[in-house]
């Protein structure tokens, strides 16, 4: 139950966050397409050191590591409290934010899948999901609902309503870290791998390059694209977040029991094909509709790409599967998020200037193809025989 409080508000404080991170960087720093993808080269570098990051924590355990990871992003949160909004201080909070998000992602898919009763490791993760997911939905729709407010009273481009929002991340985010306090240390201590690569997951390793090309495309340009290219403000974004987390919450535990039916297998390679329709319609949308239908055609296709995402699921039951220990799969699941990150950054970097350059329909069908590219590889796995408890 700790462990679960701590999602919720957590996510909470992360729903707050989001919710203006890209309106602040569009509407207070003026960062534009190019310079958002700089960001994001920096952003998700802590993904790609991550290997190095836990390897340095590796005689603590998981639930140390989440309480670590959080003060982190903490420090972050309550710097964008108070900075100026210049581009150099919105780079190194938002990066220092990052690094705390980054380190918790591993440990609670771990800490969730050793809760797991056998047989139910998508279910958990569901479930797991299914909090984050509420927490999400309820900080976004009161950022949705404040940053209205704020419209209506000609306060919406004011620095001072974006750090109002930090403030309340902030406060979530302190009151999770009491929480945490009591969760139990279940995990064993001093027997992870300082850096972990072996050959049984290289397979694994290489799903996780084409995810983390797919993922960064969409978490970096897609709501920037409906903030640049449709004029959406602060308050429709915070409210498309919130409808795509509620969708989630619904869909997250349902995906959960398809993997444990079906096998991790037909969902890896389901997702990424259902992914290319979606990349379609976000690079043609305008084309194809008049403006308007385009806005809301594209916000559809936000919500979906939100749901279908959870799909990435499956590859963590894939690696519990493989795994012989909860060392093992914590180490593993650092490497995988490392490795995806080794292409993130590059999509990131040259995402921008692909817009900037040659359209936004080069850069979604640079996608499609991924996704195409990961549905092929993901054909080739098969179920391992073996389960370890």
């Amino acid at each position: 139950m700790a462990f679960l409080a701590v999602l919720l508000l957590q996510s909470l404080s992360y729903a707050f966050y989001k919710g203006v991170q890209d309106n602040y960087l569009a509407q207070i720093v003026n960062v534009g397409e190019f310079e958002r993808g700089l960001l994001e080269f920096f952003r998700e570098m802590p993904g790609l050191l991550l290997i190095f990051i836990l390897a340095l924590l590796y005689r603590f355990s998981e639930s140390s590591i989440m309480k670590i990871g959080m003060a982190i992003s903490l420090i972050g949160t309550i710097g964008l409290s108070v900075a100026s909004g210049s581009l150099f201080s919105a780079f190194f909070l938002i990066t220092l934010y990052n690094i705390g998000d980054h380190i918790i992602l591993p440990v609670k898919s771990t800490i969730a899948l050793g809760y797991s009763k056998k047989g139910k490791d998508g279910e958990a993760l569901g479930l797991m999901n299914s909090i984050v997911n509420v927490g999400n939905v309820g900080g976004l729709v009161i950022v949705s609902l404040i940053f209205f407010f704020f419209r209506r009273s000609g306060k919406s481009s004011d620095i001072s309503s974006f750090r109002f929002i930090f403030i309340i991340a902030t406060l979530l985010m302190l009151i999770a870290l009491a929480f945490s306090i009591k969760m139990k240390n279940k995990e064993t201590k001093g027997r992870r791998h300082r850096l972990y690569f072996k050959a049984k997951y290289w397979k694994f390793y290489m799903l996780e390059v084409f995810y983390g090309a797919r993922k960064q495309i969409f978490l970096t340009f897609g709501p920037y694209v409906i903030i640049l290219h449709y004029g959406a403000d602060t308050s429709i974004i915070s409210l498309l977040l919130a409808v795509a987390a509620l969708c989630s919450v619904v869909a997250s535990p349902l995906i959960g029991k398809i993997i444990d039916r079906v096998g991790y297998k037909v969902v890896m390679v389901a997702d990424t094909l259902i992914l290319v329709v979606v990349c379609f319609f976000y690079g043609f949308s305008h084309r194809l509709f008049p403006i308007g239908i385009a806005f809301v055609v594209v916000c559809i296709n936000y919500i979906f790409d939100t749901v279908i995402s959870l799909a990435s699921m499956a590859t963590n039951v894939y690696i519990r599967e493989l795994s012989d220990s909860q060392e093992e799969l914590t180490a593993t699941l650092t490497t995988g998020i490392s490795v995806n990150h080794l292409i993130s950054i590059l999509i990131a970097l040259f995402g921008g200037y692909i817009w900037e350059m040659m359209g936004l329909e080069a850069l979604f069908m640079l996608s499609a193809f991924l996704g195409l590219m990961n549905s092929l590889f993901a054909a080739t796995i098969k179920n391992p025989k073996r389960r370890v408890a």
